[in-house]
């Protein structure tokens, strides 16, 4: 193969879509509320339940907004401190603000995941609520964090953007924290462009979260799961209209029956690539924790034993050859570098996790490809990662 594979590109979209887009593009049946109550959200929400094993799901604008709604029903302070992995999106601090609250970021390891003393060391009285990034699809010690959590009567969400078809010891992710918060942006597992959905076993939570959604008068009425919460609820929150419309559920629906194979195509893939980085001495791909089944659509790596300016000249030298690694501390303005979230206020001094985001790169790979292509990036890559050290041993 002597071109790059199309890393970049969102897994397609189900032609099954296309009649039930055809068919609201005619009608103009695009709003959740005025169409029927088999609506493509409803249905969305029913299916995706369904699928995760959940008994409330509510369809929203994107996981930012579910991680949003989730802090809200949970009635917290102003100014209340929220837990979060250091390594996240910014849109996970930024939750935390527009829910007037204050992130409080702990130490993540060079795997990728929460470093456990210093979560535990923080989680203390002054904790309300923490959000559990599975950042990139790399899970922490679920089980860990939870027994801290439940000892302490801290509520756990789940920012399970990057995790969906992910389990660990055989449970889904998103559902062992109180809140499971999905993303259906175009580079996740099921791809709506914007989008994203939330799950819940608790009755009080949801009614909560549908009418801050947007269900405004009685349009909760429309939904399968009313209760008397709902009543009790009524008028008493604000509405910030946060809601998914037909034409992104039809999208989204149309590929939740594609989630398993996507899940072992993905998987098939990142450890096809991992096995073969692993086997040079310039990468180091960290293994999954024991409990956990993973459903990558990219990988991450560690630079091993390279210097700022050999990590800058590999970054350059892959995007040269159009496969371009981003390297999560070094890329400007990256929004998956602490540092950069001026909008939290202090830096926090995280020397631990600042440390592995000067060498972690990334590397899209989508559950399509096939090992042709797999081929030509793993070559790519470490050609890149040779012509570097060659030249420092020439220099």
């Amino acid at each position: 193969m002597s071109k790059a594979p199309n890393v970049y590109d969102a897994e397609p979209i189900p032609e099954q879509a296309l009649e039930e887009i055809s068919r609201m593009l005619q009608t103009g049946d695009l709003f959740r509320y005025t169409s029927s109550a088999a609506s493509p959200v409803a249905l969305l929400e029913a299916e995706f339940a369904q699928m995760m094993g959940a008994k409330f799901a509510l369809a929203v604008s994107s996981c930012s907004a579910a991680l949003f709604l989730s802090l809200k029903a949970l009635q917290l302070p102003r100014d209340a401190k929220v837990i979060i992995p250091a390594f996240t999106f910014a849109a996970v601090p930024s939750a935390i603000v527009h829910a007037e609250c204050k992130p409080v970021l702990v130490e993540v390891a060079d795997n990728y995941r929460v470093n456990m003393a210093d979560f535990e060391a923080k989680l203390d009285d002054s904790i309300k609520a923490v959000i559990i990034s599975h950042m990139r699809g790399h899970t922490s010690d679920m089980d860990a964090i939870m027994a801290l959590c439940d000892a302490r009567n801290i509520p756990v969400i789940e920012d399970a953007a990057h995790s969906l078809g992910t389990t660990w010891d055989n449970k889904n992710i998103g559902t062992m924290g109180i809140i499971g918060c999905f993303s259906f942006q175009s580079y996740k597992l099921i791809n709506s462009g914007e989008g994203g959905i939330l799950i819940t076993d608790d009755a009080d939570l949801i009614a909560q979260m549908i009418i801050m959604s947007g269900a405004y008068e009685h349009n909760w009425k429309k939904h399968p799961v009313v209760h008397d919460r709902f009543e009790f609820w009524q008028n008493k929150l604000p509405l910030y209209n946060l809601r998914l419309q037909n034409l992104s559920a039809a999208v989204a629906r149309a590929q939740i029956s594609k989630v398993p194979e996507r899940v072992i195509n993905g998987l098939r893939n990142h450890d096809y690539v991992a096995d073969l980085l692993n086997k040079t001495p310039y990468f180091s791909v960290p293994d999954a924790l024991g409990p956990e089944s993973r459903a990558p659509d990219s990988i991450q790596f560690n630079l091993v034993d390279f210097s700022d300016e050999q990590t800058l000249a590999f970054a350059d030298e892959t995007k040269r050859i159009d496969m371009a690694v981003q390297v999560f501390g070094l890329s400007k303005d990256n929004a998956r570098a602490f540092w950069n979230w001026q909008f939290i206020g202090e830096t926090p001094h995280l020397p631990q996790t600042r440390a592995m985001l000067m060498r972690a790169c990334d590397v899209r790979l989508p559950a399509r490809l096939k090992t042709p292509d797999l081929d030509y990036i793993t070559n790519a890559l470490i050609k890149s990662a040779e012509l570097v050290k060659q030249a420092k041993a020439v220099a």
